[in-house]
Parts: C-alpha cells; structure tokens; sequence
C-alpha cells in the first residue's frame, strides 16, 4: 500500500482546499452564495456556501497537478463541473425540483453514455445466477446515480453530516481496494477525503477555525454524492471489480434508506416527494433531545454500521442474496420506524418506568 500512497496529492488537495475556503468567503458574500437562516434552516448568521466548490477546486487542481485521478478520464471532471455549477445555481436561485432532477439525469448521463461507467451486472442477488443487465444497465446507471447524488443532498442537514458521511465510506472504500489488491487506486478516494477534511475544520468550527463557519452547500453534498456513486460503479463492475455490488449498496445504505423513508413518507401523506421538510434523521435524533453534535455522532456510527455489515459480508464472502434480502428488511423495519417514530420515542421515554428503573 505504501508503494502507492503518494503523500503530494493528499497534502496538494488539503492546502488548496484551505486557501479556496478563506479567500472565496467574501466572494460568496458579493455573489450571494449564502445561507441566511429561515424556519427549515436554523442557523445564526449569514454563511457562506462555498465548501463544495472549495472541495471541488482542490481536487481538480492536485489531480491535474500531480495526475493521480483517474488518469485520461477527464469525463469525471466534466460530469462534476456541470453538477457543481447546478449545486451553486441552486444555492443561489433555489431552482425548481424538477427542472434540477432534469440536469442530474444529464450529468448522469455524462457518467453512463460518455464515460461508459454504467452498471451490467448485480450480481447474484436473487440467489438464482448474475443478474445481467446489458443495455438497461444505462438506465438503471441513471436511476442509481440521481439517487446516490440526492441522498446525499438530502442528509446534508446539520454541520459536518454530509462531509462525515462521505469521509467514512470514502475511507471503507480505501480499505476495499487494499484488501482485494486494487491499491493502485487508493488515490482516488484519499484524494477526495484530503479536500472534504479542511471544510469540515470550518464548517464544525475545529479550534483555531472558529468564527468562520463554512457550508458545503448543493454544490458539494451532489458533488460528493457524484463522486462516490462514480467510484463504487467503477469499482463493482467488470472483470477486475474490486468488490460486489451489493457491497456498494451497504456502504452507502443509510443515505438511501434516510431518503427512500423520508420519500414514502412524503407520498403517503399526499405530498411532493421532492419536497423540503424537517423530518429527515438528524432531524429526529435532535428532536429526541440530542444536540447538534451529539446527533451527528450518533449517525456516522450508524452509517458505520451500515459499512461494517458491508465488510462483513465481503470479507466472508456472505452470499449476495442474503445481503440483498437482508438490505431489504432493513430499509422495511427502517422506513416503519421512521413512519412511527414519534410513538416508538415515546415508548423509549416510558420504558424505564415500566420497568421499575428510576430515572
């Protein structure tokens, strides 16, 4: 591993990701790339949306610089310009939810058609052979990335959540491909994770970066969202996968079931899918009586569940059908207990007297 770890890209990404950080706060001032606090957003003070295209900008450049990403593959590149431009412009105009859905399936597009980074195979994921998908594998590309890419957009609600998520399966996914041998590719996951952990020194106020709050915005919560679900399709795919599918869809399971939950949970009920509320995960545990901090702890460990049983189920080569089913039963019991969460809370608080327990 060692042999490939090559410390200038990291270092490369990290500092310009700083500098990026600081110097476009006042720019974002004067462009109007801010977040001013309102019912859904509760906040103090008028903060800068900038993170994503910081974290954007440093990868780019230590990647061109020291050409460590995905070498002659400037299509990434392309596919992440286009869904950050879209991140700020809706960071600054608040576009409308479809006609932002319509440019993500273009950007998907770039990833599935252009790239030719697109899924063919599942897997034996019913237990009854591969599962091919041939040419529908491009429109399932399709779906699987505007999903990944607004799960992400989606948990991006409290400092550091979004930047958490993504360092913690950014790093599994480092651990996957030194484990099964692909440390030739380790650079493109550290690379991204170099870029994420300056923003989250502003945007978690780490000390010595107090006072400048920074947030990651659209921008980046879809870029990072890009960037992985482009990983993990390139990484699960073909004859030198460096994993399996159904790996792919654990790491970033509690994403998709926070999404899937919150989007059953909005069609019941006669509304938008696409409809902004405060009802998401973070939303809940803070709700419950946990802070802003504690809440975010709670969820990367719970995301890290969610990359553990991944791990477990790669390393002892679990069979792809009980994953699958297994994944299934959880978004089930997970989207229930969202469904009734209020009630399943109140039966916790009860709990204790019930059980003759002194508070």
């Amino acid at each position: 591993m060692m042999a490939y770890l090559q410390l200038v890209p990291l270092f490369t990404a990290f500092i310009v990701a700083l500098i990026l950080l600081v110097v476009m706060t006042p720019l974002a001032h004067q462009f109007g790339l801010v977040d001013q606090p309102s019912t859904r957003k509760r906040h103090s003070g008028i903060v800068p949306l900038t993170g994503g295209v910081a974290i954007f900008m440093a990868v780019l450049v230590a990647s061109v610089v020291t050409d460590v990403w995905m070498k002659n593959n400037p299509l990434f590149f392309t596919a992440s310009a286009f869904i950050v431009l879209l991140g700020m412009l809706d960071d600054r105009f608040d576009l409308s939810a479809k006609g932002r859905l319509l440019c993500q399936f273009g950007v998907a597009a770039i990833m599935a058609w252009s790239a030719q980074n697109y899924i063919t195979s599942l897997g034996n994921i019913f237990g009854l052979g591969e599962v091919v998908l041939d040419l529908g594998g491009y429109l399932f590309t399709l779906i699987c990335v505007v999903g990944v890419i607004n799960a992400f957009n989606m948990i991006d609600g409290i400092d550091g959540l979004a930047g958490g998520m993504s360092l913690v399966i950014l790093l599994t996914l480092t651990g996957f491909l030194t484990y099964t041998g692909n440390v030739a590719s380790i650079m493109e996951p550290l690379v991204i994770a170099a870029a994420i952990v300056p923003f989250l020194a502003f945007n978690l106020s780490w000390k010595g970066f107090r006072g400048n709050k920074i947030f990651m915005g659209d921008s980046g919560s879809m870029f990072v969202g890009l960037t992985i679900v482009w990983l993990l399709v390139d990484h699960t795919q073909g004859e030198s996968a460096a994993f399996r599918p159904i790996t792919a869809v654990w790491l970033v399971g509690l994403p998709l079931m926070d999404m899937a939950a919150i989007m059953y949970r909005r069609a019941r009920k006669g509304q938008s899918v696409l409809k902004p509320d405060r009802q998401h995960l973070h939303n809940i545990f803070m709700r419950a009586g946990l802070s802003s901090r504690k809440s975010l702890i709670a969820i990367l460990l719970l995301g890290s569940c969610y990359c553990i049983v991944g791990i477990l189920g790669e390393v002892y080569q679990v069979p792809e059908a009980i994953m699958f089913w297994s994944f299934i039963g959880v978004l089930v019991i997970y989207s229930m207990t969202i469904m009734h969460i209020w009630s399943v809370l109140r039966f916790i608080k009860r709990l204790p007297a019930k059980l003759g327990v002194k508070s």
